[in-house]
């Protein structure tokens, strides 16, 4: 059964339907070697290509929903490719066949923590619409005088130059001095938004770590450049927040035990993976000892 093109074009991960309607009216998508226009729609064994490339077409049925938790380090930045050549969140994640990875939003290059892919298209489209207000949540270093006016003002909202913002919560979480953490929960997805609620109150953010996204916490046993396969429970979770029909296959085994063990296993497979590069960056930055010779 023919599917419109944009839905088709969005389900595999290269945008939302309003973007892919807009390159559609722009030229750029072509089907069976014509130039497309609004409103086309496709079949299964049509010839799609995207500024020239062909595009991978499959049906809702052909595509199993996954999802994918991955635990970001500072200094990546979310996006493919990067012309200064910085590493990219998509550089570590498991390759996949006839499809792609989609991130759910973004981290900024001095952000760590939690981030969600999927190779579901539409689902990342839909769960990261301005409508669909996931509560995130934050870990936050401070630096700065804290005070219980600061606080207050940070919940009950503040006028940022793109617009009033607030923090749905905050928690102290302990530390010395100037020196503070907190937890934060945020479910609005806007630029730097919880280092400028910050910064409008004359506190610098040192550090700061996403932990949760909706109910999905980071794993604190998955490393920095890890990532796991989360479980079939979890994947319909996202599905229903983005108004979806539950997914009814998994990658992953369907015993909870055999799930587990996996996911610990991949960790350890990740954790030494990370030692043995940091050792191998170390040792070349040595200099060889001197080889002495008799004379």
């Amino acid at each position: 059964m023919s599917e419109k093109l944009q839905k088709v074009l969005a389900r595999a991960g290269h945008g939302s339907r309003r973007e892919m309607e807009a390159w559609i009216a722009a030229g750029r998508v072509s089907i069976n070697g014509e130039i497309a226009n609004l409103g086309d729609r496709v079949d299964a064994d049509a010839k799609v290509r995207l500024d020239g490339r062909l595009v991978s077409i499959k049906s809702a049925d052909d595509i199993i929903c996954r999802v994918l938790a991955y635990h970001k380090p500072e200094g990546e930045i979310c996006s493919r490719k990067d012309p200064e050549g910085r590493p990219t969140v998509f550089d570590r994640l498991p390759k996949l066949r006839d499809a792609r990875w989609v991130a759910v939003g973004r981290l900024d290059i001095n952000t760590s923590g939690l981030l969600l892919f999927t190779s579901d298209g539409e689902l990342a489209n839909r769960l990261m619409h301005p409508s669909n207000e996931v509560e995130r949540e934050y870990a936050v270093r401070t630096f700065g005088d804290v005070n219980d006016f600061t606080i207050q003002k940070l919940r009950t909202g503040v006028m940022l130059e793109d617009g009033p913002a607030q923090f749905d919560y905050i928690k102290s979480a302990g530390g010395e001095g100037m020196n503070q953490w907190w937890h934060v929960g945020l479910r609005e997805g806007r630029n730097r938004e919880v280092r400028r609620l910050w910064e409008s109150q004359d506190v610098q953010v040192s550090r700061l770590i996403r932990v949760r996204y909706g109910m999905i916490e980071l794993p604190k046993t998955l490393p920095r450049g890890g990532w796991t396969e989360l479980p079939l429970e979890q994947v319909n979770y996202l599905r229903q927040l983005a108004g979806m029909d539950p997914e009814t296959r998994s990658m992953l085994g369907a015993d909870k035990h055999s799930v587990a063990r996996a996911a610990q296993v991949r960790s350890a497979k990740i954790r030494r993976a990370v030692r043995k590069s940091k050792v191998g960056a170390a040792g070349s930055s040595k200099r060889p000892k001197p080889t002495r010779t008799r004379s």
